[in-house]
């Protein structure tokens, strides 16, 4: 028994000193906690009463305020940099002269910049058909060369003192030209009647100085072509000379050879002024 009992007792002796030891550090804790902050006291504020507000003054007990005068709304407006309005009942809808004005429309602004100028796409004609000189056909299109005068494929022209139908000649140099190229036409001129005109150009030649050069063709009036026609009327080409069909008109003279002296004459076939890719099988046309 005796073992046993002092084991309870130590026991509780170590319990008691533990608790004394938390009981101390509690108490130091708070020593300095309060040492460190002071005691707060709450402040209560002394309760205001209020007096009751007086009674409202009565609208009608109001001094009224003197209207002014039109006199004196005049002056007060002429003085003020703004332009006052007045505020009479009587002309509270009329606006003061000078502050209301009727809308006025004005022009528009011209552009800042003109506006592109769209430019027609020139026409292109692949194989052309010359119904007679400066006169064009392709599909459905029949195109008139500007700056000359139209030209009859019927035409008859006068010669060494006879006749010669120069109009089916010119054709035929016309269509000589256009064998084989294209024709880019631009700056298309529509008419009401009769074929359109347009300036032509093949390659780099120009269709109607082409056929005025070579004496094809008569320019307008007042055009930059008459110069070359008066060149081809002095040289005597195309419708100014004489048929370049009529063979017999120079004689080429073959010298013999091996010393024999034929004496025989033979036409001249140099292909005449202003027909490209001529031949004599022309003169069937």
């Amino acid at each position: 028994m005796r073992p046993q009992f002092i084991s309870i007792a130590g026991g509780l002796a170590a319990l008691t000193i533990y608790t004394g030891i938390l009981l101390g550090g509690a108490a130091t804790i708070r020593g300095r906690e309060s040492a460190a902050t002071p005691d707060f006291v709450l402040e209560t504020p002394d309760a205001i009463i209020e007096e009751p507000a007086e009674a409202p003054v009565a609208a009608e007990e109001l001094p009224a305020e003197p209207t002014p005068s039109p006199a004196e709304a005049e002056a007060a407006a002429k003085t003020s940099r703004v332009p006052v309005r007045p505020v009479d009942p009587s002309l509270f809808a009329i606006p003061e002269e000078g502050v209301a004005k009727p809308l006025e429309r004005i022009a528009p602004r011209p552009p800042l910049s003109a506006p592109e100028e769209k430019k027609a796409s020139p026409i292109v004609l692949q194989r052309p058909v010359a119904l007679a000189a400066g006169l064009v056909q392709n599909g459905g299109t029949t195109l008139q060369i500007k700056d000359i005068e139209p030209e009859n494929a019927e035409k008859v022209c006068e010669g060494t003192g006879k006749s010669w139908p120069c109009g089916m000649v010119a054709r035929t140099a016309f269509r000589n030209f256009l064998r084989g190229r294209a024709l880019v036409c631009d700056q298309v001129d529509e008419r009401t009647e009769g074929s359109a005109a347009a300036s032509c150009t093949v390659g780099k030649i120009n269709v109607a100085e082409w056929l005025v050069t070579n004496g094809w063709a008569i320019p307008l009036p007042g055009t930059a072509l008459e110069a070359k026609a008066e060149a081809a009327r002095n040289a005597k080409r195309g419708f100014y000379g004489s048929d370049p069909r009529d063979l017999s008109r120079r004689r080429l003279v073959i010298e013999p050879t091996g010393g024999a002296d034929f004496g025989e004459t033979v036409p001249d076939l140099q292909a005449p002024a202003g027909i490209p890719n001529w031949a004599p099988s022309i003169a069937g046309e």
